[in-house]
């Protein structure tokens, strides 16, 4: 597992020493913390060159996606420094994609959801249990 560096994550602050597993596991936190459901978190980092992680949550609204997806940008914030280096389709809140690097977050509606199944394209890299801390 790769430690997240600031020059691949856009950090503003000083060097973060979280694992991509750690903050993969506070992305899906804050998630839950504003009701997301079906929170999967796949370790892709055998896989794929894109990330270590793929979060996917669901939403069942614009406006619960897009509060999703604020809530994730200010807990990760706040707990180490970090922002996402790029982030797309958070207006129109359909399916919203939070890239931190080594770890990307997918913010679905239920039918986008089910229509891009990521899981299933994903199907063969391993589910790793969302430990809630709370």
């Amino acid at each position: 597992m790769r430690d997240l560096s600031p020059d691949k994550l856009n950090n503003t602050a000083t060097q973060t020493n979280v694992t991509s597993l750690e903050l993969a596991q506070a992305i899906a936190a804050a998630a839950d913390e504003k009701k997301a459901a079906d929170i999967v978190l796949l370790n892709v980092t055998d896989i794929s060159y894109l990330s270590d992680y793929f979060v996917i949550v669901t939403g069942f609204s614009k406006t619960q996606t897009q509060a999703i997806s604020e809530s994730i940008e200010e807990k990760i914030e706040q707990q180490f420094s970090v922002h996402p280096v790029r982030v797309s389709g958070k207006q129109e809140g359909a399916w919203i994609v939070q890239d931190y690097g080594n770890v990307i977050v997918h913010t679905f509606l239920p039918e986008e959801r089910e229509y891009y199944n990521l899981e299933a394209f994903w199907g063969h890299a391993e589910r790793v249990e969302f430990v809630n801390p709370s």
